[in-house]
Formats: structure tokens, sequence, C-alpha cells
């Protein structure tokens, strides 16, 4: 496979998955509940979408203060409107292809303060682990809350308990073989292994060496608090959600979380996992489709108008340094 086919393969791969899911969902739903479903999109009180943008906002220049903390250690101190600018152009090139968002972010670091790329993307990647270590904190949290409707959604789906506990068990153990085989192998693929392996715990262990780890660690959970926000206030859009609990809402959260994983932006996936997980507490499909739709309608909105808006900007404020 050429590496023209393959670049390609990453760019349309994605959309074309996310515009087969939009087609899967428009077409699994009847005329009657999209017209519905539009009704509450085109409803939406704007108060609440708005607070919701804002608290996005307010976890993307968070972000771009903690950044600076990762930074300062390497003898960098990026001006805070370009961090906030270049994390928008991430956001914004990862709903086309994912992952780039990082790489762009790296490189325009590198091109407007002068921050060599290996230590750029590093702090980028140090982020990433503690996003992932916050997630899984959310959902711990989430399934002790709820763990007698999470278990009844697996067992409905053929998965009992016992099912779940063994794929962890055989998840761990294979977890613990490549971790021995990594150590003991020294073929050149087990070394670049081992090695991106260490550079990770380096980026992951630097946290502590930092001067204002309270700051860090605020931030971080103010940046989490943000998101879980987007989501709560947006609840109070559809009148069937509006008395959903926090618990509840976080159930929501982590489905959504996982859409935007797996998927550029979770187009398609996002608004149908949504609604399978309100659908655990009563939520019909319309209501819970129109909550997901309205979720991601305004993030994906707000990270275009800003995204576009920084590629613009993030030059001309920076002519002298390119």
């Amino acid at each position: 496979m050429t590496a023209t086919l393959k670049k390609t393969l990453k760019t349309v791969v994605p959309i074309a998955i996310g515009v087969f899911l939009v087609l899967y969902w428009y077409y699994k739903t009847a005329p009657s509940d999209r017209e519905q479903i539009l009704f509450y999109i085109k409803e939406a009180d704007i108060f609440w979408v708005s607070l919701s943008l804002l608290f996005g906002l307010l976890g993307h220049i968070s972000r771009a203060i903690r950044w600076n903390y990762l930074l300062e250690p390497l003898g960098y101190k990026p001006k805070l409107v370009n961090n906030i600018l270049m994390i928008f152009m991430a956001y914004l090139a990862n709903l086309g292809v994912p992952r780039t968002g990082e790489i762009l972010r790296a490189t325009a670091l590198t091109t407007y303060e002068g921050v060599p790329f290996e230590k750029g993307f590093g702090t980028i990647v140090t982020e990433r682990v503690i996003d992932l270590f916050m997630l899984l904190i959310v959902v711990l949290i989430t399934l002790l809350l709820q763990t007698d409707i999470i278990i009844t959604f697996f067992m409905d789906r053929g998965l009992n308990l016992n099912g779940i506990f063994m794929l962890l068990g055989l998840g761990l153990i294979g977890f613990l073989v490549f971790v021995l085989f990594i150590r003991k192998s020294n073929s050149n693929i087990a070394l670049k292994i081992k090695k991106f392996v260490l550079g990770l715990f380096d980026g992951v262990l630097s946290i502590f060496k930092m001067k204002r780890k309270w700051s860090f660690a605020f931030h971080t959970l103010f940046i989490w608090s943000c998101y879980i926000g987007m989501m709560w206030v947006i609840k109070f859009t559809v009148p069937a959600t509006a008395n959903l609990s926090l618990s509840e809402i976080l159930v929501a959260f982590v489905f959504g979380a996982f859409a935007m994983a797996t998927t550029n932006g979770g187009v398609g996936l996002f608004p149908i996992l949504v609604s399978k997980a309100l659908a655990l507490f009563g939520i019909q499909q319309v209501h819970g489709d129109a909550f997901g739709w309205i979720m991601w309608i305004a993030q994906t909105l707000m990270n275009i108008v800003f995204g576009a808006i920084s590629f613009l900007l993030l030059p001309l404020l920076n002519r002298n340094k390119q």
C-alpha cells in the first residue's frame, strides 16, 4: 500500500463512517420522529445552548493555560492567545482526520513559538495521558453511581458480570504478557515500543517536577468539570430530559466520550450512543436523539467557527515570527 493511498484512506474512511452513521440514523428513524427531533433542535433554548458553549470555551482556555505549565520546565512560555488559537485549530483538524490536530498543534508551536517539535509533541502526549486518566476516573465514578443500570445493560446484551470480569482478567493477562515480551525482546520493534513507553512515563512523571503542580491539578479538574457541565445544561433544552440527575448525565457523558474517541468528532455516532445511554433511564428515543443532536451540533459548530477563526488569526498575530 502506497503512502498516498494510506493518507487518502485515513482522510476518507473516518468521514465515510460518519456519513454512513448519519444516514443509518436517518433511515432507521420514522418521519414523524424526525420531525419531532427537528422541532426540539429548532426550539432549543438559546440560553442553555449558549451556556454549554461558554463551558466549552472556558474549558479550552483552561487547557491553554495548563499547557504552559508543561512547557515551562522545558524553558518555554508561549503567549496564551497563541495557545488558545492552536488548540481550536487542533479540534477543527480532528473533525476531518482524527489525531491530525495534535500534529498540527505541535507544528504550530514550533512555527510561532520556536519550541522544538518533539518537545511540544511530548507535552501534548502527556496531556492525552492525563485526559485518559481523568476519563477512567469519570468512568469509575459512573460505574459506582449507576452499578445496577450498567450491569443490567450488559446482561441484556448477553454479557453477565462473570463475563465482564473474565474479559477484564483476559485483558490484564494479555497486557502482562505484552509487557514481559517487550522487556525481554531485543527486536527493533520491541526496542522502539520500549523507548516510546519510557518517553510517555518520563512525560507523565515530569508533572511532579513542575513548580505549579496544584495549579495544573486545578485546571485539569476545571477542564473536565466544564466538559460535564456542557452536557449537564443541555438537558434543559429537552423537557423530557430536564429532570435527569448528575449520575444519569454521567452515563450519557461516558457513552458520548467513547463516540468522540472512536470517530472524527463523534459525527453520527455521538447522538446514537447518547440516546442509547438515556434510554437506560426511560427517556424515549425521540427525546434522547434530540438531546444528542443538540449537544453534538452545538459543540461541533463551536469547534468549526472558532477553529476557522484561529486558522486566520494565528498567522496574522504572528506575522513577524513566520
